[in-house]
């Protein structure tokens, strides 16, 4: 184990504790302002650090890289997507990249279940009439949502985080069905109880909630256009906690706009933090900002497993967390 601590760059604050971890490990350089880097900050940093730590608000991509000198190593992202990082020029360059997978699964599948019920139930909505102080009493038709009870789930990506969201979903007696390049094991599918769809375009008009919990990549950009968009049934409920870019942002609003969904529920935007006009105060719509991992001990878990990969490769091992473009 080499005496010589790497130094490191943080591009945005992260929990205290792993702050003040990473000083004790490293050369640590922190954002303790908490501003984005703008790029030519971003040219900076991987000018002088031998580990960069970025963030979904970095892009890390193949003109940035070109830009890095001899000295860069890695890559060690914090959060467990890496579309905002070139990770084929990244390893074509040399350096390691690394995520932090599996330590949001259960929080993000949360908010995604936590969705489901606030636009079904018109939560949002009603929470603002008592707010406004217009809650005028019960009445037997007000504000009625829709139950969940024997609802039909359509997943689109059946990986840690739609898997758990199913085993959310099971518990509120839905029924699951799940498009995935493969199936799931037998086992897994026995527990879940779920069907798989080889044909997303069929399983898209059949359901009455479809939740997308798939990776951004080329093949998924604007998964759901104006054409998947219109086979949803009209009382269906579109919800995403994945990433912004799956989703036709224009194309949903003008769906929304002629009331051919039930209901929508994003916590991700496609020009993030940029959301399309069209979706904003709507009743049908709830919003939230990106709030997938925000847990303290989602973010904590986070940092512990980012230092768990600078630790590791800078005792000359393969970091756990390694990313090739073969996974992606």
């Amino acid at each position: 184990m080499s005496s010589r601590r790497l130094k490191v760059v943080l591009t945005r604050r992260l929990p205290d504790a792993v702050e003040t971890r990473m000083r004790e490990l490293f050369d640590a350089e922190l954002n303790l302002k908490d501003e984005p880097f703008s790029r030519a900050a971003l040219e900076d940093a991987i000018g002088r650090a031998e580990v960069l730590v970025p963030t979904i608000t970095d892009r890390i991509d193949a003109d940035l890289l070109s830009k890095s000198g001899g000295q860069l190593k890695m890559i060690a992202n914090f959060g467990a997507g890496v579309d905002h990082i070139d990770v084929e020029a990244a390893v074509g360059r040399g350096l390691i990249v690394t995520n932090t997978p599996g330590v949001l699964t259960e929080d993000t599948a949360d908010l995604a279940m936590g969705l489901i019920l606030a636009v079904s139930r018109r939560l949002v909505e009603g929470a603002g009439v008592v707010q406004k102080g217009e809650f005028s009493g019960w009445t037997p038709t007000w504000m009625c949502g829709r139950k969940l009870w024997g609802k039909r789930l359509g997943i689109v990506g059946m990986g840690r985080i739609g898997q758990a969201l199913a085993r959310r979903a099971r518990a509120f007696g839905m029924q699951v069905h799940y498009h995935n390049r493969k199936p799931l094991s037998p086992m897994i599918v026995e527990d879940l109880q779920a069907t798989w769809w080889d044909d997303l375009d069929a399983m898209l008009h059949r359901m009455d909630i479809i939740s997308l919990n798939c990776p951004a990549t080329r093949e998924t950009h604007h998964l759901m256009d104006a054409c998947r968009l219109a086979l949803l049934a009209p009382h269906a409920i579109l919800i995403n906690t994945a990433r912004g870019e799956l989703i036709d942002e224009a194309a949903l609003a003008e769906a929304v706009g002629r009331r051919a969904l039930g209901g929508v529920g994003l916590d991700v935007f496609e020009q993030e933090p940029v959301v399309h006009p069209g979706l904003l105060n709507r009743a049908e719509v709830v919003l939230m900002p990106h709030l997938g991992s925000a847990t303290l001990e989602s973010r904590q878990d986070m940092g512990d497993r980012v230092i768990a990969n600078i630790m590791t490769f800078q005792n000359g091992h393969r970091p756990p967390d390694r990313v090739i473009p073969a996974m992606l």
